[in-house]
């Protein structure tokens, strides 16, 4: 494989196995030969675009949507996640509308760079599922990005505007219009998708199957012939309950 391999990950910060599926994915990552020569980009969706501005309990906004057995959901979920080393306290979670932090996501991409935007998005994930964070709190963003090493000022600065408020619109829009309606989903070279928080063995398959189509690729236009269609990479099944999915809405199509 020559050249470097772009994957897009399209998440919530509100979705949990947005959280579950960059741990399992980090840890592909970490068992792929080829590691450094993948760049990780993520990109906004928001499941709930018109959830409010003002912080609600998890508990009660779960259960207003699917009653009693959102303790179990809440439950299975916090059991996978300390199977990833990960903290989930249901307890103390905020829901909230999410534009403003994936506006800041957007910012630190721009300004610093994928590495800096992928420690962000880890930060935001376990402050709002672990920490009792408001990801609508313009201090507490701020905080966050402090935390992974990123310039106070610069930032409190960003979140005080409106910069890239319409270029995040766009960017959710351009994501439905792909036909992406549940989060997380995983989208390699523009070409394959794989959706849900997939274990990290399925993960480094589709890394190595990836490299393999790249790298066949790359053979076929060095000896003037036309590499042929590649078909979606094989996540096996996309687990059902492994992704935040959007009411109503079809299922993302693996090819954009």
């Amino acid at each position: 494989m020559s050249g470097t391999v772009k994957v897009e990950i399209y998440s919530d910060i509100a979705c949990p196995w947005c959280y579950v599926g960059k741990a399992r994915f980090e840890r592909a990552l970490a068992a792929f030969p080829q590691a450094a020569a993948v760049e990780v980009v993520y990109r906004p969706f928001q499941l709930d675009p018109s959830a409010p501005d003002q912080p609600l309990p998890h508990r009660e906004v779960l259960a207003a949507k699917y009653g009693p057995q959102s303790v179990a959901m809440d439950d299975r979920i916090t059991r996978l996640g300390a199977d990833e080393g990960l903290s989930f306290d249901f307890d103390t979670v905020l829901e909230n509308n999410s534009l403003l932090a994936h506006r800041l996501l957007r910012h630190v991409l721009d300004e610093y760079g994928p590495d800096a935007q992928a420690r962000l998005k880890g930060r935001l994930l376990a402050a709002h599922f672990g920490e009792g964070m408001d990801i609508g709190d313009h201090e507490e963003l701020t905080d966050a990005a402090v935390v992974v090493g990123l310039d106070r000022d610069g930032i409190a600065a960003f979140l005080d505007g409106d910069d890239l408020h319409d270029e995040v619109l766009d960017e959710i829009d351009e994501a439905r219009q792909r036909g992406i309606t549940a989060v997380p989903t995983f989208v390699f070279e523009g070409q394959w998708a794989v959706q849900g928080g997939q274990e990290s063995s399925t993960f480094l398959r589709v890394l190595e199957q990836v490299a393999k189509e790249i790298a066949d690729q790359d053979q076929d236009a060095a000896f003037g012939t036309a590499a042929s269609d590649a078909d979606a990479a094989d996540a096996d099944a996309a687990c059902a309950d492994g992704v935040c999915e959007v009411p109503d809405a079809a299922a993302p199509a693996r090819n954009s």
